[in-house]
């Protein structure tokens, strides 16, 4: 039987850290709320969470990066809702916020996971942040405690002694 490594989603002893971006934040307060409960209901601590706010999405890989570097963290959870509007400035937005948080990923010693919603409408920014559609803030919390309790497993595996 092959050897499988997974995370769970205990957050338990785990910091976190969550980058909001305040542009949008009709929605992203309510994606914020939701990953905060997310967190606390799998076992994290109040005081384990950190959240830090930023002007828009184009900035939270800027700051997540800068948390990384000031602080202990087990996981950081970005944040931020884009909707489209008649310019090709989300597209701008979009691109960049998403090639810089997925870059951190590869480049940090942390997780980072992804919760930035890129709507054509308001409906569907709704319906993604706390309605129809479940909360993305909530899942990519979720996401970061996996990563960060599957990195724990790769740092802890050892093919010698496990097999």
């Amino acid at each position: 039987m092959p050897t499988t490594l997974e995370g769970n989603l205990i957050a338990e002893g785990l910091d976190v850290a969550i980058v909001a971006a305040r542009w949008n934040d009709a929605f992203g307060q309510d994606m914020l709320d939701g990953a905060i409960d997310a967190l606390e209901r799998h076992g994290a601590s109040e005081a384990s969470i950190t959240v830090v706010r930023c002007p828009g999405s184009f900035e939270l890989p800027q700051v997540a990066h800068r948390v990384a570097q000031s602080f202990e963290v087990d996981a950081i959870v970005c944040i931020g809702v884009l909707i489209r509007g008649e310019t090709p400035h989300f597209d701008y937005i979009a691109g960049e916020s998403t090639s810089g948080i997925g870059g951190l990923g590869l480049d940090l010693d942390v997780p980072v996971s992804f919760g930035v919603l890129t709507c054509d409408t308001m409906k569907q920014a709704r319906a993604r942040s706390g309605s129809k559609a479940g909360n993305k803030g909530e899942e990519a919390a979720m996401a970061a405690v996996e990563m960060a309790n599957l990195y724990d497993a790769l740092d802890d595996y050892d093919p010698d002694r496990d097999s």
